[in-house]
C-alpha cells in the first residue's frame, strides 16, 4: 500500500477497511466476532475496540495459520465459523446471511464464497468435479495452465463448522509454492470426512474485491460512492 498504516486501516468511505467487515458482520446476525491480528496488531485492536475480540497470529504463516490462532477462543463451540477477510470490506450482510443459510442445510459443512471477476489473476481458483461440485481450492501459484483458465475465483471468505474446522487446519501441510497454510485446503478435508461444500457466487464481483494496493482502494471508493449516488 506505500504506507506504515496496517493494510485494514486504510480508510474507505471515511471508515477503516475492517469496520466495513464488522459492521455487515453484526449487521448480519454475528454472535462473537474474534478478529486475528498481527503486524502492528495494536493498532488494529485499538481501532476495532469492544467490537471484537481479538486474539494473536505472533508469525504470519499463512491464512490457515491465521485462523489456528482462534482455536482457543473457540474451545467448546461446535457451531458454524464465518471467516471473512479485513481487507475485503464491501461484502454485504445480505451475503453472509445467504452463506449462513446455506451452511445450515442437511450435509452441507462448508460454504465458499467465489466471484467472476474481469481478470482473475492472482486469485486462488474454484476447481470442479465432473458433477459440478467444488473439489478444491488451488493458488495461482501453485496451479497449472488449464486451471489459471478458470474464471470462477475464491473470496476468502467460509463457512465451516468449528470441530472440521480446527480438526482440518491440523491435517495441512506447508507444501506449496509460498510454503505456507492454506485455509482453502480445508475442502478437501472436508469432503474427504464426507461433508458437502458449497459455493454462492456473487453477481457482482465488486462486491468480493480486496485492497492491495492504493489502485484497489481507489476502485472500491469510486465504486461506493457510485453505488451511493
Amino acid at each position: 500500500m506505500g504506507s506504515d498504516l496496517p493494510k485494514v486501516l486504510h480508510v474507505l468511505h471515511g471508515r477503516p477497511l475492517v469496520a466495513h467487515v464488522v459492521e455487515s458482520l453484526r449487521r448480519a446476525g454475528a454472535d462473537e466476532i474474534i478478529a486475528v491480528v498481527g503486524h502492528r496488531g495494536e493498532e488494529v485492536a485499538g481501532a476495532l475496540g469492544p467490537e471484537a475480540r481479538c486474539v494473536w497470529q505472533r508469525e504470519q504463516k499463512g491464512t490457515g495459520h491465521a485462523v489456528m490462532q482462534a482455536e482457543p477462543a473457540l474451545r467448546g463451540y461446535g457451531g458454524p465459523v464465518l471467516i471473512a477477510c479485513g481487507d475485503v470490506p464491501l461484502i454485504r450482510p445480505s451475503t453472509f446471511s445467504a452463506m449462513a443459510v446455506e451452511a445450515s442445510r442437511a450435509g452441507v459443512r462448508g460454504v465458499v464464497l467465489g466471484m467472476v471477476p474481469p481478470d482473475p489473476r492472482g486469485y486462488g481458483r474454484l476447481v470442479r468435479d465432473s458433477e459440478g461440485r467444488l473439489e478444491r481450492i488451488v493458488e495461482e501459484r501453485d496451479a497449472t495452465d488449464d486451471q489459471r483458465k478458470i474464471a470462477e475465483v475464491n473470496t476468502g471468505t467460509y463457512i465451516f463448522y468449528a470441530g472440521d474446522l480446527f480438526e482440518g487446519l491440523r491435517t495441512i501441510t506447508t507444501d506449496n509454492a509460498q510454503g505456507e497454510y492454506y485455509l482453502p485446503d480445508i475442502v478437501g478435508y472436508v469432503r474427504g470426512i464426507g461433508g458437502e461444500v458449497r459455493t454462492i457466487l456473487l453477481r457482482d464481483a465488486i462486491e468480493g474485491g480486496g485492497v492491495n494496493t492504493p489502485g484497489d482502494l481507489r476502485r472500491l471508493e469510486e465504486s461506493l460512492g457510485h453505488t451511493m449516488a
